[in-house]
């Protein structure tokens, strides 16, 4: 968070000391002029209404109040410099979810332990621990206790060594001599509560939250539980760079329903500033703040009910430059 707010001070000065960028121009071009003129008597009344503009019911306006209010003039070439994107506003389909939490886990079919039919003596062990076996692939020989006779032990699944109790010379008895796991696919098991579980049903999206990003996948199973207050979504997961372990805890996004608007801005683009919610619209090479009234929303974009019009080129990443940038020149002014 430190990092962030130098990010957007240091941001802020190069931008508003640069003269391709100016917040609010005609305002400091104002108090310059305030600053240098020379100071008017009654006498000089005409003189000073060279900085007023009147309207056709003839009432006096300040050009700062109603031309240059929350808005920044920005040259494209330093906009592209310091990261300041724009989008084009238009329909967009939103994606409604709801937010659960679960842990990831292998499946009973993808984990074997591995036992001696007849209990003897290991005469030789073929693996070691870590190693990828597939299935029938030699794991130790052993001396059988009543018939002298070597067998073999063969492993019953593709997949990696994880646990090994075998030992050349030792005797089997009746433990597990070996453990193998396969983690290409792993599940994860989601809890849904009641308040929930009237929205979530199986083939649903959901898209797991991982610290990589995002996976995609669908809900395979709804699994009632006994003794808990919650039922589990199955959600089957590819795993092919085994960035998922079992056990590890995740949260994920079920999608529940889908719908489309007519206007749509990205969640990214909003602002708050003059404590209403917009965004900055480019004519141009002037960035002005536009009050919206907002409807629904997904996890990416805000539905437009009001104060904005299709195809228009708004500000979509990077916009707190620009309100900062803002601010910054109102509290000057201020003071």
């Amino acid at each position: 968070m430190k990092n962030y707010y130098l990010l957007v001070i240091s941001s802020v000065f190069f931008l508003s000391n640069t003269p391709a960028f100016s917040a609010s121009d005609h305002n400091h071009e104002h108090e310059a002029s305030e600053q240098h003129a020379p100071h008017h008597e009654e006498g000089d009344h005409d003189e000073h209404e060279d900085h007023v503009d009147h309207d056709e019911d003839g009432h006096d306006h300040d050009e700062h109040e109603h031309g240059e209010e929350n808005s920044s003039r920005i040259e494209d070439k330093m906009a592209s410099k310091v990261g300041i994107v724009t989008s084009v506003s238009g329909p967009q389909e939103l994606h409604q979810t709801i937010t659960v939490f679960g842990s990831i886990v292998s499946a009973p079919e993808q984990m074997s332990h591995v036992r001696a039919r007849f209990e003897g003596l290991v005469k030789t062990v073929k693996v070691t621990l870590g190693d990828r076996v597939k299935a029938g692939d030699v794991l130790a020989k052993i001396e059988s206790n009543e018939s002298l006779k070597t067998y073999t032990i063969r492993s019953p699944i593709t997949g990696r060594v994880v646990q090994r109790h075998a030992n050349t010379g030792e005797v089997t008895q009746d433990q597990v001599l070996f453990s193998i796991a396969n983690f290409d696919t792993v599940w994860a098991e989601l809890r849904v509560y009641p308040a929930q579980q009237s929205s979530v049903s199986e083939g649903q999206a959901v898209h797991l939250l991982t610290g990589s990003g995002s996976v995609a996948s669908t809900v395979d199973h709804i699994l009632p539980s006994i003794e808990s207050p919650y039922q589990l979504a199955r959600v089957k997961l590819a795993n092919d760079k085994q960035s998922l372990s079992p056990g590890l805890m995740t949260e994920a996004r079920i999608e529940v329903g889908r719908f489309s608007v007519a206007l749509a801005v990205a969640k990214d683009a909003v602002q708050t500033l003059g404590g209403r919610q917009g965004v900055f619209v480019k004519q141009g090479e002037e960035y002005r703040f536009t009050p919206l009234v907002l409807g629904r929303s997904d996890d990416h974009f805000y539905e437009v009910v009001e104060g904005l019009e299709a195809g228009s080129d708004y500000v979509s990443q990077n916009s707190y430059l620009i309100k900062a940038d803002i601010e910054k020149s109102e509290a000057e002014h201020e003071h």
